[in-house]
């Protein structure tokens, strides 16, 4: 084949391998509803599961979830993996200081992330023995075969705070692509981070189980 001829050819493959491509978003992608992600993701946003994720957290990591509470496929972010101790402070000052203990061991440790900072407003303590809202702040475990999960936008999402431990077994893959053809992780900015956990006015909290 001479290069004269060549040329149609890849522009030929180039524009079917695009269709595709089109067609994968259309029909397997999972379409982001609400701002409870946000500014993470967006209303509207397409996400594509990594293949072969479904049954798999690891810290951090967005998740789709499927819900028992509501007929619905949640997109959360992991944050208490099974064994972690976890607990949320919420103070006139500083209303999410988001507390975790990996493994149940060592330090406990703050995690931040700044979608975080810039919107938590009025958020409540954490947490209750399965997992949810307490009147005080308590570090509680994370079973077996459960995880802790959160919304980007702490104040307008219903997350383990309003549902409790997530199920390992119902999340049905890990967030792998957005939108269409371009990996999403210089896309959804800067994963939260562990720090030194609390400042000197902060409550520590209870000890919990």
């Amino acid at each position: 084949m001479t290069a004269r001829r060549a040329v149609p050819a890849v522009l030929a493959g180039l524009v079917l391998l695009c269709l595709l491509a089109g067609v994968a978003v259309t029909t397997l992608s999972v379409r982001v509803e609400g701002s409870s992600m946000a500014p993470t993701l967006r209303d509207g946003d397409r996400l594509l599961p990594v293949p072969g994720s479904a049954g798999e957290v690891h810290r951090f990591d967005l998740v789709l979830l499927r819900s028992r509470h509501q007929n619905a496929l949640l997109v959360k972010r992991v944050v208490g993996l099974p064994g972690d101790r976890i607990a949320i402070v919420s103070t006139p000052d500083d209303p999410f200081q988001v507390l975790l203990q990996e493994q149940g061991r060592g330090p406990v440790r703050r995690v931040t992330a700044r979608p975080w900072t810039d919107q938590a407003r009025r958020t409540g303590n954490c947490c209750a023995a399965d997992g949810t809202r307490s009147a005080r702040p308590e570090l509680r475990t994370v079973p077996a075969g459960a995880f802790f999960y959160l919304g980007d936008n702490p104040d307008l999402s219903d997350d383990s705070r309003a549902y409790g431990w997530g199920e390992i077994a119902r999340v049905e893959g890990r967030v792998g692509l957005r939108g269409g053809l371009l990996p999403t992780s210089p896309d959804l900015g800067p994963a939260p981070v562990l720090e030194t956990a609390r400042g000197p006015g902060s409550p520590a909290p209870g000890p919990g189980p």
